[in-house]
């Protein structure tokens, strides 16, 4: 998938009018399948975060993502396309009308919730919709349900900026694999290793000090963080 996204030929099939920057549905190769194509002159400018940066931090949250094994964030690549540069990700076939809201308290999904939780408190994302979290569909029969997280553009800020609609584990203690998981990734950020290498490239050094500060204080603590301070949901919910 991540050599189809980065080489295979890309055709714009339509333009998604409901997000608040240019983003673009677009054919991979020949074949079905299907990506989102953010280029980075479709960015709406932000007064907090620098213009022209929203591409690379969904290519960060991806590799935060695959760095922990938790195959949350759908395969996405930087390349050039119609557009200029950006971001291309894997798109997920899902039921519009299936969000966050709509199977919260399912018990079949609370551990991949879970890790939705920690990982935006790791990347600071200002922007946890409930739209933002996909039901992968169709489901195979005896399959586990899966969960997709996007949209991250504005992650990984090195000032305070968590708004999220996940507050459900506040309080509670992070699960032993998953504690392990996040102590594994802090260990390796520690190394100075390939994945640095690649966050150096996407992210400002503060906002890599930042990564590390949380990564520790979740090691640490070993804790679903509390709400606050300030404003701590996203407006519009959804």
């Amino acid at each position: 998938m991540i050599d189809l996204l980065q080489h295979g030929t890309m055709k714009i099939e339509g333009f998604v009018s409901w997000s608040s920057n240019h983003t673009f549905l677009v054919r991979m190769g020949e074949g079905d399948e299907f990506a989102i194509y953010k280029p980075m002159r479709g960015e709406r400018p932000l007064w907090d975060f620098d213009e022209g940066t929203l591409y690379k931090r969904e290519r960060a949250a991806y590799l935060i993502s695959d760095a922990l094994d938790w195959n949350l964030v759908p395969a996405t690549v930087i390349r050039d396309g119609a557009h200029g540069i950006g971001s291309v990700q894997r798109f997920i076939p899902h039921d519009p009308n299936e969000h966050y809201f709509t199977f919260e308290n399912e018990s079949d999904l609370a551990e991949q919730l879970q890790k939705i939780t920690l990982f935006d408190l790791l990347i600071n994302n200002a922007d946890r919709k409930g739209g933002h979290i996909l039901l992968q569909s169709p489901a195979q029969d005896n399959e586990q349900r899966k969960l997709w997280a996007i949209d991250h553009g504005v992650c990984f800020h090195d000032v305070y900026k968590l708004r999220t609609i996940i507050w459900q584990f506040a309080g509670e203690d992070v699960p032993s694999p998953q504690h392990d998981q996040l102590t594994a990734l802090h260990q390796t950020l520690q190394q100075g290793t390939l994945l640095n290498q690649q966050l150096s490239q996407l992210l400002s050094e503060p906002e890599q000090n930042a990564l590390q500060t949380r990564l520790t204080k979740l090691v640490q603590e070993g804790l679903f963080w509390q709400p606050g301070p300030g404003r701590h949901y996203p407006w519009p919910p959804i």
